[in-house]
């Protein structure tokens, strides 16, 4: 009776051991409710829930070796760039993680009629009740309400599923993340007003798993659409346009176009190639004036008066003339002066993106020239991304654009955020993106930001003295403050350089120190990709920086930032009807976007392809740039890092040199 009873007991210990809950696992967590809202009960058993599953991608893990054999230059397939459906149909999850998650549906009680699967492949949904979501995932759902609003939100607070499954799930809704919409209470009943100008930071309610600095809800919005972000341009003196008579002789103090074609050689451009495109990002309320570009053109390239870039509208996008300034018009004058400049007659386009009131974030833009990635990775981040239709008084309330616009040759954008400002997981699904546009043949380019070894508003990270993780600080000290997109690995970030003071056009140049520091640095998050290995060894190795982990990750592990750089100092703008000094990578970013456009289009001209990604055939050959061994960048109470012999994360590799490169990009397939 005894071995009877154990075996039996044996028995039941092993079913109990094989249920599904048993192997059951927690895969999100939230601690804690964000600020402004209240548990205000349970959730009726009854009440029904729309869940959706978020499938992870397929072969993210090769994503590196599939870019790297359209764009290394000793590959065999160097520009054969795959399309559209390839790619959306290379990163789709796999039939592997629909049929298992399925088939763990199935067995929970939900009847395959009521699973779909999204269009984007991405997302298995149904309905459930509450009672069935809380069996599925071993939860409990609560009903909470905003203290200002009353606007309700279901969530649990942690959810769990089947161990074997965690692979193939991202993450699934409704369960622990906070995406309801709530009004700010400095948002403008009528658009623009002085919401950005008065630069109130939202507040802080999220962690980041970059470096531990609470992120700021709506960072990847206001960071961007805020005149006082660091990385829009620097204002300097007007400028006389009649003292600039003899332009070549006065480039250390007057950057014009012909002082471009000087300092990089490439001749003013005769021809357009229908096949060429070169696109210019801007966000609004940052806005070109019509009157500042004819004004420039008079001066500059007479037979562009009166020219307009073509323009793609985003998201109820306009190009708003409600306020003039140069804290709006600045940047975007900047971007399309200089660009529209040096590829005429090629056609350059406009991508304005977001209203007046909400704005808009990367992703937004990410969205409208790639219609999957509105859902790829599961979709948008709620928290940081602005909705649409425009759920505020006097948005856009037009659909989403989700694809729709056509992604140009190459893409540049002036601006950026802090690495710490947003969590790695968002920065990895962004960046994900960016190689997938380069997978296209798509060259895309970021500026480096203009405060050298510090991040927006010259403010470093140092930790917390209240034990809540890290905080930024003035930036008189701390830990160096990389920026994003520049630390994705998939993008070709652009430092700064100038005219060595007194010195000739011809003269070599040195890191910019006159009004701002080229940025620079190494990432918080991104690890060290293959084709700059080499290069961060040997700066390593031949000139170790004077700091320790105290100071930046010095792991040597890490995306060094940036690869390349051009001119940003004493560029002549026509701002606001005057003439006025810009510095900026901002300027550096659109001229390095203008060479690589001038090269497409000789490689159109004779049935090549686009250049794409261009990193891999840089750092392979360094010497189709002009190295920059003079200058520094300092920040956060150091003196930054310093240009050296090769690659330094000041100036990356150099400057254009464009003949070299013309030939080296020629030379292959």
């Amino acid at each position: 009776m005894r071995s009877h009873l154990l075996a039996l007991g044996a028995t039941l210990v092993a079913s109990v051991l094989a249920t599904p809950s048993s192997t059951y696992v927690r895969h999100e967590k939230r601690t804690s409710l964000p600020s402004g809202w209240r548990t205000d009960g349970k959730l009726p058993g009854h009440e029904i829930l729309p869940m959706r599953v978020a499938l992870s991608q397929s072969n993210l893990d090769k994503a590196e070796e599939y870019l790297m054999e359209v764009s290394h230059p000793d590959s065999p397939k160097f520009g054969q760039h795959w399309s559209t459906e390839e790619v959306a149909k290379a990163f789709a999850p796999k039939q592997e993680s629909v049929n298992a998650v399925t088939e763990w549906l199935k067995s929970s009680g939900i009847a395959p009629e009521r699973i779909s699967r999204s269009q984007s492949l991405g997302w298995l949904q149904f309905d459930a009740t509450v009672a069935e979501a809380e069996d599925l995932l071993k939860t409990k759902y609560y009903l909470h309400r905003h203290t200002d609003t009353g606007k309700p939100h279901v969530a649990c607070n942690d959810y769990h599923i089947p161990k074997h499954l965690s692979r193939h799930v991202d993450f699934i809704t409704p369960t622990v993340h906070f995406d309801a919409k709530i009004p700010q209470v400095d948002v403008p009943r009528r658009p623009i007003e002085v919401r950005y100008l008065e630069g109130r930071p939202p507040k802080t309610t999220l962690s980041t798993a970059a470096v531990g600095v609470p992120v700021q809800t709506k960072a990847a919005v206001q960071v961007i659409t805020n005149p006082k972000n660091s990385y829009h341009p620097k204002k300097g003196a007007d400028v006389d346009i009649h003292r600039l008579s003899d332009e070549l002789r006065m480039c250390n103090v007057h950057i014009t176009p012909n002082c471009l074609r000087a300092l990089y050689r490439f001749p003013p451009n005769s021809r357009a190639n229908r096949k060429n495109s070169y696109g210019i990002v801007e966000y609004t309320p940052q806005a070109y004036l019509q009157g500042d570009l004819d004004l420039f053109f008079a001066n500059f390239s007479t037979n562009q008066v009166q020219r307009t870039p073509t323009t793609d509208l985003i998201d109820g996008a306009v190009v708003q003339n409600i306020v003039e300034s140069f804290a709006y018009n600045g940047e975007s004058d900047l971007d399309l002066e200089y660009a529209m400049a040096l590829v005429n007659p090629q056609p350059v386009t406009l991508y304005q993106v977001g209203d007046l009131v909400e704005g808009a974030s990367f992703n937004t833009f990410l969205d409208a020239i790639d219609g999957s990635y509105c859902t790829a990775g599961g979709g948008d981040d709620p928290t940081q991304d602005p909705p649409y239709p425009d759920p505020l008084p006097g948005g856009y309330t037009g659909p989403k654009n989700c694809g729709g616009f056509a992604a140009t040759k190459v893409i540049s954008t002036s601006y950026g955020y802090n690495e710490a400002d947003l969590t790695a997981a968002y920065e990895r699904r962004q960046c994900n993106e960016y190689m997938k546009l380069g997978l296209q043949g798509t060259t895309i380019i970021y500026s480096s930001g203009d405060n050298g070894v510090a991040g927006n508003l010259r403010q470093c990270i140092s930790t917390n003295s209240t034990g809540n993780g890290t905080t930024y600080n003035d930036g008189t000290s701390g830990k160096f403050n990389p920026g994003f997109p520049s630390t994705c690995p998939y993008v070709t970030s652009v430092g700064a350089t100038q005219v060595v003071p007194g010195a000739s056009v011809t003269a070599p140049e040195e890191a910019c120190e006159t009004v701002i520091f080229s940025g620079g640095g190494f990432s918080n998050v991104f690890p060290l990709p293959s084709y700059q290995a080499t290069a961060v060894k040997s700066f390593f190795a031949n000139f170790p920086p004077p700091y320790t982990a105290a100071q930046f990750n010095n792991t040597q592990k890490t995306r060094g930032f940036p690869d390349i750089s051009a001119n940003g100092a004493n560029y002549v703008v026509a701002v606001d009807g005057v003439f006025t000094l810009v510095y900026g990578t901002s300027a550096s970013a659109p001229v390095v976007g203008s060479i690589i456009t001038l090269i497409n289009q000789v490689r159109l001209d004779r049935g090549k392809s686009s250049v794409g990604f261009i990193n891999p055939t840089l750092y392979a050959n360094p010497g189709i740039l002009n190295d920059i061994t003079l200058g520094g960048n300092q920040g956060c109470g150091t003196p930054g890092f310093t240009a050296v012999k090769g690659w330094d994360p000041v100036t990356g590799l150099g400057t254009p040199n464009f003949p070299k490169m013309l030939s080296k990009f020629l030379s292959l397939p």
